[in-house]
């Protein structure tokens, strides 16, 4: 019986490869057409996606080689899909992200925000999710998230091993026990009947009998407590880097994902999704899922008394000064903030204005300067691959008068950082991860494929029946339907397969394309369920303190706030922001069905 089962684990990878491969062929053989050749490449590319038998960016490199071979586009026009404007501009953001946690200027802003809103479980929980979104949107989820889990570990270490032990004596019990030997003592000095002094003994024995239960009950309630305690934040951690990439154009995959897709599909849509106004539709909507993200995790773990919030004056607990005693210790061996991060600090906040001011939309930003008979020469790519340039230039050191190149002394001194730039390329090499830059160009070449071969408009067609649903019903279904689905798929490539689908769907029924595919690309950022969902859930889950019952229990109705959430935004401030009761003109393009 075991050697069939080993026989059995070790067919599962073949056989894993196979069987999609053979219940989708039917598909190209029999329907022998474009859309049908696309969608056997985009099927098999789901299954593998999902089950990850092989990488994921294996997996989006599969184009490459299957288009040319259906005759769906050739290999050169594949290929350019890999490295477009929006690929460059993602892979700036990494190598910034790499900048700041080299010089671990991340680390010292999580610290310095748990040491200002204390360790108090609701404050602790609030803290954390607050710097881990803020993170997030500038670096990836999982780089925020395997920061932040190791912090939460300590602190939660710090806080089981002050706690209370089995048995301790409580106080002014000794007190008591001395006095009554006392009493005993005196009784037999007076001569009481050793029966009488016999009836005393016994009852004392059972009442220490009968407290040493009643202590172990409050024992048992701590133990409790200190597992909803490291459930709570785990998770919290977790969702909240989720949560957080979805607030910035380049904070996850998704949004990547929708800003390639848009231009490409509306190439007249006169950059109506940039980073300004990506940053002024999701930032708030962001601030109420993280919001409600932390509502239902203290209902979930630390119960409906928020009294404990208002008591700010009252001491800390010898855990809680121990845990706070922990984050202070860790923040003080950062030392002072290092010429590097006061350098990073600047240059990430020189490119938050630069990209904000940029095409602002209510005014003419400072890109307009560059702008030449219609065409926008300067974008968000040009902006982080020029902040990313200094990096490469500007010392990691204080110059010294003699010049920059005196810089190699340092390398010398003891404990210092021997890096003479704020970015290193084989630092980037090292940390960058490549793969995230495959699976950006695999989704965008799938895309691609979808338009030429027109399965995206056949599929539009598809979901013309739920035009017959009021427009925020149907957001609502499209949503929730998105956010399932990215439970079993990876972010990017749920984006890729569903907004072509969304954006026909919308031409076909004259509505605004920005109504399904912004809703649609914020919903993709909500694998709250499952451990495989998302890397950030593997993290935290890979800890042992997590069941997956626990992240389906809380994941579940955090999906259904999501979605709710995002509905109410497209159809209130994202309304107004983008026009939506009318269909644009941009979007009143030809299609040959």
């Amino acid at each position: 019986m075991q050697s069939c089962l080993r026989a059995l684990r070790e067919l599962r990878q073949p056989f894993t490869l196979t069987l999609p491969v053979l219940v989708l062929l039917p598909l190209p053989l029999v329907v022998r057409s474009k859309e049908a050749y696309c969608g056997f490449v985009v099927l098999l590319m789901a299954v593998y996606w999902s089950t990850e038998v092989i990488p994921p960016p294996i997996t989006a490199i599969v184009p490459v080689f299957l288009f040319p071979m259906f005759g769906i586009m050739t290999s050169k026009e594949v290929c350019k899909q890999y490295m477009k404007d929006t690929s460059m501009l993602f892979l700036g953001g990494l190598m910034v992200a790499v900048a700041v946690e080299t010089c671990k200027l991340h680390k010292r802003i999580a610290l310095r925000a748990l040491l200002l809103v204390g360790v108090r479980p609701a404050l602790l929980m609030m803290g954390f999710m607050g710097v881990t979104a803020f993170l997030s949107m500038w670096i990836s989820d999982t780089a925020t998230t395997a920061m932040m889990v190791p912090i939460a570990q300590a602190v939660l270490d710090q806080l089981n091993t002050t706690a209370p032990q089995l048995g301790d004596p409580e106080p002014g019990h000794g007190q008591t026990a001395g006095d009554q030997e006392l009493e005993e003592k005196d009784a037999t000095d007076e001569g009481i009947q050793p029966a009488l002094i016999s009836l005393v003994e016994q009852t004392q024995d059972a009442d220490v009998e009968r407290e040493m239960k009643v202590s172990a009950i409050p024992h048992s309630d701590t133990q409790r407590e200190q597992q909803r305690l490291r459930k709570m934040l785990f998770l919290c951690v977790c969702y909240s880097a989720s949560i957080g990439g979805t607030a910035t154009l380049t904070g996850t995959g998704p949004n990547q994902v929708l800003k390639r897709q848009f231009s490409q599909i509306f190439p007249d849509n006169g950059d109506v999704i940039n980073f300004a106004s990506w940053f002024g539709f999701s930032f708030p909507n962001m601030l109420i899922m993280l919001t409600c993200c932390w509502l239902w995790l203290h209902l979930l773990f630390l119960g409906v008394n928020f009294r404990r919030l208002r008591t700010c004056h009252r001491e800390n607990s010898p855990r809680e000064q121990a845990a706070y005693g922990i984050i202070q210790g860790e923040y003080h061996k950062l030392g002072l903030m290092s010429f590097a991060e006061k350098l990073v600090l600047g240059l990430v906040i020189l490119l938050i204005a630069l990209w904000f001011t940029r095409e602002p939309g209510f005014v003419s930003g400072w890109g307009s300067l560059f702008n030449r008979e219609g065409e926008k020469f300067v974008t968000n790519t040009t902006v982080v691959m020029f902040i990313t340039s200094l990096m490469f230039i500007m010392p990691s050191h204080r110059p010294r008068l003699k010049g920059w190149a005196c810089n190699r002394t340092v390398e010398d001194e003891p404990g210092s950082d021997s890096r003479e730039r704020l970015l290193d390329w084989k630092e980037v090499q090292r940390k960058l991860p490549w793969n995230v830059v495959l699976l950006l160009g695999g989704g965008f070449a799938l895309a691609k494929g979808c338009e030429v071969s027109g399965l995206h408009l056949w599929l539009g067609k598809q979901l013309l029946p739920l035009e017959n649903l009021p427009p925020w019903s149907m957001v609502a279904l499209l949503c929730l339907v998105i956010s399932i689905f990215t439970e079993c798929s990876s972010n990017a490539g749920t984006a890729t397969i569903f907004l072509p689908m969304l954006a026909s769907m919308a031409v076909l029924t004259k509505l605004n394309p920005l109504y399904v595919m912004i809703p649609g690309t914020v919903s993709n950022s909500f694998p709250f369920m499952l451990p495989v969902a998302t890397p950030p859930n593997a993290i935290v889950f890979s800890y042992g303190h997590l069941r997956v019952t626990d992240m389906v229990k809380a994941g579940f109705v955090l999906n259904l706030i999501g979605v709710v959430s995002v509905t109410v935004a497209i159809n209130t401030w994202g309304r107004a922001m983008f026009h939506l009761d009318t269909f644009p003109a941009w979007a009143n393009i030809s299609r040959s069905p």
